[in-house]
């Protein structure tokens, strides 16, 4: 009877120390994020490890049996090493988000959104938005937004106007496409940048 109030109480989502064990020198931990992503009540853990070189993302997931409990693999996203600033993590509804700006004077502005697969322990890829864009207005600017439940596809041209300190970008040229594909998983999630080229020369 107390094993199995203890198994049914909530585990603890994995601790600094544990995610610090994997840390090599010159890493370090971009930020970390926790929140039930697989409906078992549990809480799931997402992390970044950063060096100068690399940045990876990682997802940890929580299960329990009758027998067992414990955390698992979830999924590994290579981000891009030239960020502006820690990636945004968050949490909503059982959906991991991730917001990353990396680049230099043109910039790469990329959100990305898993949902934990129902059948397999994966965190599985459901939307994809990406802006390439001048931070000093030198040049226009594309932007995309892919939603793969549904398929739906709006891409646009970001047209610089005005000079100085008056110049922005205003939306220009915008279409909107079915683009379906099978099952995406967080570890063969397309690059932000060659998707977003890829649909913007589709249509």
């Amino acid at each position: 009877m107390l094993a199995s109030a203890a198994h049914a109480a909530p585990q603890p989502p994995i601790s600094d120390e544990t995610i610090l064990e994997g840390v090599q020198l010159g890493e370090e931990v971009e930020g970390r994020v926790d929140g039930d992503l697989n409906g078992d009540g549990d809480p799931d853990t997402a992390f970044i490890i950063a060096s100068p070189d690399s940045r990876d993302l990682y997802v940890v997931l929580s299960y329990r049996s009758e027998v067992d409990f414990g955390h698992q693999p979830g999924g590994q996203l290579k981000l891009p090493s030239d960020a502006f600033g820690p990636a945004g993590l968050t949490i909503k509804k059982g959906v991991l988000i991730i917001e990353d700006l990396s680049g230099g004077t043109t910039a790469l502005s990329a959100t990305y959104r898993y949902r934990a697969d129902k059948v397999e322990p994966k965190m599985r890829l459901i939307g994809l938005d990406a802006t390439v864009y001048s931070r000093t207005y030198a040049h226009d600017g594309n932007a995309m937004s892919w939603n793969l439940v549904t398929g739906d596809v709006e891409t646009k041209l970001l047209r610089k106007i005005g000079d100085g300190e008056d110049a922005t970008y205003e939306d220009a040229f915008v279409t909107r496409f079915k683009r379906t594909s099978k099952p995406v998983y967080m570890n063969d999630t397309p690059d932000a940048e060659e998707q977003l080229v890829a649909f913007t020369k589709a249509k």
